[in-house]
């Protein structure tokens, strides 16, 4: 019976303080309970909503900013390895315009020379046929140059002897290997953006067994050539943690798929890619 009686009840309320004094104050009390019972509960659920709201809000914010700290790293990161390939190729022209200007000298294989007779006082019987002492008239009529011996094989013309070592140095030559462009009118992109590459990272990440032992962390910065037909080409670390962390970050780069290769003057053309590799213990 007592279970279905409704001790808030305007009738039950009556019933208690029939014949009682009700401008006591237990009398409002119980007859204002479910106001305040509902204003309380009202009150609990708006600040939950809050404290959901704001935890979902700044969850987001702090997502956007770590993903925005992610670019401008990578950014500063390509602006440096930039300048430093910029500085590499500045040191190579000035080193071949010091080689070219250097007075060129004829090999001295080449030219023809004559022996130059020594004098001495010897016996008649001594002096043999090569030994003889040349006129200066026989001197003049030889047009090779002075030397210590004697090469019938050579040539006195010195154009002849240019025109054969340029001869030689068109034959060294190699041929130039296809060019890779750093910054071009179109990048290179994932399919489906930043947004899938980082998915793919994540979702494809291996950490290493050693690293977590030892509570290795940080950022892996790998760069690698996205060839014309969006291949990975070559792939390097110009950002080193640790050898576990950059041979797992150059393990994930070569398994990319395939991707939007970037574009010169309409050009499919082969692209440097900087892309940063976070490692992170939770």
């Amino acid at each position: 019976m007592s279970k279905d009686v409704d001790l808030s009840s305007k009738e039950w309320r009556d019933l208690v303080f029939e014949g009682r004094n009700q401008e006591y104050g237990a009398y409002d009390l119980r007859k204002n309970s479910d106001k305040r019972h509902n204003k309380s509960m009202i009150l609990v659920i708006i600040a939950l909503a809050l404290i959901i709201v704001v935890g979902l809000t700044f969850n987001t914010v702090s997502n956007f900013i770590f993903q925005e700290d992610i670019k401008d790293e990578a950014n500063q990161e390509l602006v440096n390895v930039n300048m430093a390939a910029e500085e590499e190729e500045e040191e190579e022209e000035e080193q071949e315009r010091v080689e070219m200007e250097q007075p060129e000298a004829l090999p001295e294989e080449i030219l023809n020379t004559i022996k130059v007779t020594e004098l001495a006082i010897v016996e008649d019987s001594e002096v043999t046929p090569e030994d003889e002492i040349k006129s200066q008239d026989e001197l003049k009529e030889t047009q090779t140059a002075f030397g210590q011996t004697n090469f019938d094989q050579g040539t006195d013309d010195r154009n002849v002897v240019r025109e054969h070592k340029e001869e030689i140095i068109v034959e060294e030559k190699k041929p130039e290997k296809e060019e890779v462009f750093r910054a071009v009118e179109q990048m290179p992109q994932f399919p489906g953006g930043d947004a899938e590459l980082m998915k793919f990272l994540r979702d494809n990440i291996v950490y290493p067994a050693m690293a977590q032992e030892n509570n290795v962390q940080g950022k892996v910065i790998v760069q690698f050539v996205v060839t014309k037909t969006g291949d990975i080409g070559e792939v390097k670390v110009v950002k080193s943690v640790d050898r576990d962390l950059d041979n797992e970050a150059v393990r994930l780069v070569k398994k990319l798929p395939k991707f939007i290769p970037g574009r010169m003057n309409g050009q499919a053309v082969n692209v440097w890619y900087t892309l940063p590799v976070q490692f992170k213990l939770q």
